[in-house]
């Protein structure tokens, strides 16, 4: 079984110029800024990072790119986002010949698989190569759940070692935990539920906000791991709100904006999603801002 992943392991936006083309030299810039605030690993091409809205010769540009930027510092996992099971094994394949590590990996993004098919997909997609799977548990968005029966149904299988849990439910964690133990590492994947999920021992967090704020973001799981919630709690209402920004159907516009006015990153994306604007656009940078406010005054500006 693959060494469990553990730490903050932001989803990484994918930067673009105004023309909906790859920005390179931003996307470098990006991850040795997030690497040198102290992730544990990034994982490119989440949803979060347009993966559908990009064709497989741009997915390849990007793996590649960071994987020769992060230089090994700390692993660098690709999101699989895929319609049939035949495309995501290919793609898994390849994604490990690009220098991915690892693997996070989502349903059917065409299909609404019960139980059943929901297990039958994440093991045929284990058996493509020997890269370690996150599975990306998302039902709010996807409409797939993959609960505590379908993962003891895939214990057996040891490409498979994490779960980013999405549920929305806070109980799920202590759920997990009780039905299968440690087998898999579990990641919060909901920025606004990390320390109420440290607090019942999930080991990770793939995070969108900590784009935006990573030394940040990595001070709060620290100080959670180590079990220092006073002090945690502080710091999560001064980023809650912003926190919030990341369970929106517009995160992707709404991390970019934020990365934006925080450290210049560009704010475009692809079509169909368009720049926001109007009272949409204020609320966000109105929300930013006041986290930005509210951190110039604290220890952890």
């Amino acid at each position: 079984m693959a060494e469990k992943w553990a730490g903050v392991f932001p989803a990484v936006t994918t930067k673009m110029t105004q023309a909906g083309e790859l920005d390179l030299d931003a996307m470098r810039a990006s991850l040795d800024r997030l690497v040198g605030n102290g992730v544990s690993g990034v994982i490119v091409l989440p949803m979060l990072g347009e993966n559908a809205s990009l064709a497989l010769a741009e997915r390849e540009t990007i793996i590649r790119t960071a994987v020769e930027t992060v230089g090994g510092r700390v692993p660098v996992l690709s999101g699989l986002a895929e319609i049939t099971l035949d495309t995501a094994r290919a793609n898994a394949r390849l994604y490990k010949s690009w220098g991915a590590k690892g693997l996070m990996v989502f349903p059917s993004l065409g299909y609404k698989s019960d139980k059943r098919e929901t297990a039958a997909w994440y093991r045929g997609v284990a058996g493509a190569s020997d890269l370690p799977i996150m599975i990306y548990n998302n039902p709010i968005a996807y409409g797939v759940d993959v609960t505590p029966d379908v993962l003891d149904g895939l214990a057996d299988v040891p490409e498979i070692v994490c779960v980013k849990e999405e549920s929305g439910d806070i109980r799920r964690v202590t759920d997990l935990r009780v039905a299968l133990g440690d087998r898999f590492s579990i990641f919060c994947g909901v920025d606004d539920l990390i320390v109420e999920s440290m607090a019942l021992g999930v080991t990770g967090w793939v995070s969108g906000m900590t784009n935006v704020w990573p030394k940040q973001c990595v001070a709060l799981f620290d100080l959670c791991r180590a079990e220092q919630f006073a002090k945690a709690r502080d710091l999560y209402r001064m980023l809650t709100p912003s926190f919030h920004l990341d369970t929106h159907v517009k995160l992707v516009q709404y991390i970019k904006l934020a990365e934006n006015l925080v450290y210049g990153a560009p704010e475009w994306t692809r079509s169909p999603r368009l720049p926001l604007v109007d009272a949409e656009r204020a609320f966000v940078v109105d929300t930013i801002r006041g986290a930005v406010d509210a951190l110039a005054g604290s220890a952890w500006a």
